[in-house]
């Protein structure tokens, strides 16, 4: 259970566009050059048919600089939900775009502060013409604020369901968020009966949402991995070139052991993520429960590690300019996004017959 050497490729390639672009700066590049937005997209519709594990390789490195890219919200969010929906019609029309990287997509999900589909009030009403109007709120929509193409999850009289909303229709709100974690745009969405067009079959929206649930932890769990990794090696760094009573830090043995334990998380996290990629590739049937194993070990291994990295850096780690801080606000909110970790053990209990 490894990447392959195209696979690792692929991650150095992105590294390597990451340190030479900063920032948002590094969209284009990596979506022109690269192509990591249509990775996972269809050669049909103008990607290049990659799995879980070329996502898996791209999020590990945006994961170890906290990139600012649209990159979760866009190219797996939006891009599963719309292969999942099965829409022929509407797949032609808008996967080309996310996949060249130039239309940046949102998918609008969580409400009340749960990723869980049975709690999802906003509604879609059928008029008599066929046409759909929805009313609610959605909060914690990645990229929401800015992204010109916008997905929202709906309750109709069958079910749920996913709709198509113009992003800049005359009744829709979009605000920016200030989350913890800056370095992770968000955005609250307010629909007071805006337009929708309903992709796929209605009624179907809780399948879709189960199935982009799993490949976004999957992706998720990637990413948290990559930053996990980067918190560790900049702490041994550290821990090695840090000096007190005549030698490094990083010799005192309970130092020492608190590295040990930083790493034991750190490959047992990059184990389940990888795991998870891999089930998600082979359409395996444990992949609700590999993925739910990936966003509790992952969520928790990086919120340990960055909290290390704090600690082990001392006074310093708590500036404004050391990057520490940073890296445990993303260990925080990703530890939230996408559900939490009880939630995820939650839904690991249920698909193991544990659940009581």
């Amino acid at each position: 259970m490894r990447l392959t050497a195209e696979q690792r490729e692929l991650g150095a390639a992105v590294r390597a566009v990451l340190t030479r672009y900063d920032g948002a700066d590094a969209w284009r590049p990596l979506t022109e050059q690269i192509g990591i937005a249509g990775l996972g997209v269809p050669e049909a519709y103008g990607g290049t048919g990659g799995g879980a594990r070329e996502l898996h390789a791209v999020l590990t490195e945006l994961g170890r600089t906290l990139s600012p890219l649209p990159f979760l919200g866009s190219a797996v969010l939006t891009t599963q939900a719309l292969l999942a929906t099965g829409d022929e019609h509407a797949r032609a029309r808008l996967l080309p775009g996310l996949a060249s990287g130039a239309v940046v997509g949102a998918l609008a999900w969580a409400e009340g502060g749960s990723w869980d589909p049975a709690r999802i009030r906003t509604e879609a009403a059928a008029g008599p013409d066929g046409s759909w109007r929805l009313t609610g709120g959605k909060e914690h929509v990645l990229d929401g604020a800015d992204a010109a193409l916008l997905l929202v999850a709906a309750r109709t009289a069958h079910g749920l369901a996913l709709f198509e909303v113009p992003a800049d229709g005359p009744r829709l709100r979009r605000e920016a968020l200030v989350p913890v974690d800056s370095t992770r745009a968000q955005a609250r969405i307010v629909l007071d009966g805006a337009e929708g067009r309903l992709l796929g079959a209605d009624g179907d929206g809780a399948r879709v949402l189960a199935r982009v649930l799993d490949l976004a932890v999957t992706a998720l769990a990637a990413e948290q991995t990559g930053a996990a990794a980067h918190c560790l090696e900049r702490t041994v760094a550290y821990a090695g070139m840090r000096h007190q009573f005549g030698r490094p830090i990083g010799s005192f043995q309970a130092i020492k052991h608190r590295l040990a334990d930083a790493y034991v998380r750190v490959e047992a996290a990059r184990t389940a993520a990888l795991a998870a990629a891999c089930a998600a590739d082979d359409r395996s049937p444990a992949l609700p429960r590999l993925a739910a194993a990936a966003k509790s070990a992952c969520s928790e291994a990086f919120t340990a590690v960055a909290g290390e990295m704090l600690q082990l850096h001392g006074g310093i780690a708590l500036t404004w300019e050391h990057e520490a801080h940073r890296y445990f606000k993303r260990a925080y909110g990703s530890a939230q996004l996408l559900g939490s970790a009880a939630w995820h053990r939650g839904r690991l209990a249920a698909e193991l017959g544990l659940a009581g």
